[in-house]
């Protein structure tokens, strides 16, 4: 390990050509994941791929719990990534998860002072300011709360601004725009400081710079949106992990919130070695299996109710979440699902079959596909190994570095900054 990282050191030391890539990890509860890719003007070419299994003990529920077997895996998957790619980057980005990740839109109603005066930089800052103030308060509490633990501490780790409204009327960019009541829609994301603590550790491990950590169904939204500052883009996203499902509500471009809940596709292996008497790892060949002619019939047949018996809580799990969002008039009627534990075929077959959404606000019956790769704008698949939706997350948080990278360079006005945030 320690012999890893100084060849690492040394190599990215005299690496000019790392600076113009980056690095996303996905670190899930089966598998950690690494994606390198080369910054391109407005475009991103994934140049490495690579992916290595977890141990069982690695992970809880998306968290990190063990830190030196993650990083084992992380270092795996980042050496294969690395020798595709022919380079080492030294900027990363890392997804977090868990039901710990609080994400959600608030709105604040702010009346101004001067309506005649026109909005500014510092104005604007004010307001962002205090609407994250606020809902930092709240996911503190409500973390404290789920925890038992009064001394917990949360930190912001993702902010987008949803929607902006003055004097009754719908602006993309308030800048410049006079007006008395300003009402302001932002979408936190907050995480507990002992999981970011943890991926600091991981990063460092790595002899990576963090440079953003991003709650990963943020980094889906962010995925499927792009750069496209008027996009009308509306769909639930769901990304279906070995440990969580963590969703994201997007109306017209913008984030409206996100949710987790700890029940992914190890919860079903787990439910086939319970109900078969198996190990973890033949519990995991049967669900991946279930369909091949060569298994015994009978033993196929018991598979499919331990699949069935776990599918129901999901299915509820899933409505649960989507209920929490009372502040949204009607539900987008496309679901899009990533994430290795959407691969399920029943899991599909359930959302499209069963009356779950009956009493939620759709307007119609939602429609369920997977998120393709093809989709995903202004990132390009250079290895020809990213085929189907079991990368998208990576892809995201490739999305959100960029997004911090070029937001952050030493050149840009505050203007630049802010238009930037306008357009996450």
């Amino acid at each position: 390990m320690a012999l890893s990282k100084l060849k690492k050191s040394l190599h990215r030391g005299g690496a000019d050509d790392s600076v113009n890539h980056i690095v996303a990890l996905d670190i899930g509860t089966e598998f950690a994941k690494a994606l390198i890719a080369r910054i391109d003007g407005q475009e991103m070419n994934v140049v490495g791929v690579g992916r290595a299994r977890q141990d069982v003990s690695d992970m809880h529920s998306g968290a990190i719990s063990d830190i030196g077997g993650v990083v084992r895996a992380c270092e795996e998957a980042l050496s294969e990534a690395e020798e595709q790619a022919g380079v080492q980057a030294r900027s990363v980005v890392i997804g977090i998860a868990g039901e710990l990740v609080k994400g959600t839109t608030n709105t604040i109603r702010y009346k101004r002072p001067h309506p005649d005066k026109e909005l500014d930089i510092a104005e604007m800052e004010f307001i962002i300011e205090k609407v994250q103030e606020r809902a930092q308060v709240k996911a503190q509490k409500l973390v404290a709360f789920e925890t038992g633990n009064e001394d917990v501490e949360v930190k912001l780790v993702n902010s987008a601004i949803v929607g902006i409204h003055i004097d009754g009327y719908k602006i993309t960019n308030p800048i410049g725009f006079q007006g008395k009541d300003v009402s302001i829609q932002i979408y936190t994301a907050f995480a507990p400081m002992v999981h970011i603590g943890a991926l600091e550790r991981t990063a460092a491990e790595l002899d990576l710079d963090l440079i953003a950590v991003a709650a990963e169904p943020f980094a889906v939204a962010r995925s499927v949106l792009g750069n496209d500052a008027g996009s009308t883009f509306s769909a639930i996203l769901t990304d279906v992990g070995g440990g969580t499902t963590d969703i994201a509500v997007i109306n017209d471009g913008g984030v409206e919130g996100t949710k987790m809940f700890g029940i992914g596709g190890r919860s079903f292996t787990r439910t086939i070695a319970t109900e078969l008497d198996l190990g973890y790892d033949d519990a995991e060949k049967l669900k991946i299996n279930v369909d091949d002619p060569n298994i015994k019939e009978n033993v196929a047949e018991e598979v499919h109710k331990a699949i069935d018996k776990t599918l129901e809580v999901w299915i509820g799990g899933v409505e649960l979440a989507l209920g929490e969002f009372d502040s949204v008039d009607h539900l987008p009627n496309k679901i899009l699902l990533c994430g290795g534990g959407s691969s399920l075929k029943k899991l599909v077959s359930a959302l499209n079959a069963s009356e779950w959404h009956k009493d939620l606000p759709f307007t119609k019956k939602p429609t369920v596909h997977h998120i393709s790769p093809d989709s995903i704008e202004g990132i390009n698949d250079k290895t020809g190994a990213i085929t189907d939706h079991t990368l998208i997350t990576a892809m995201g948080l490739l999305r959100v570095g960029y997004d911090t990278m070029v937001g952050t360079s030493e050149t840009d006005t505050v203007k630049d900054k802010i238009n930037r945030i306008l357009r996450i």
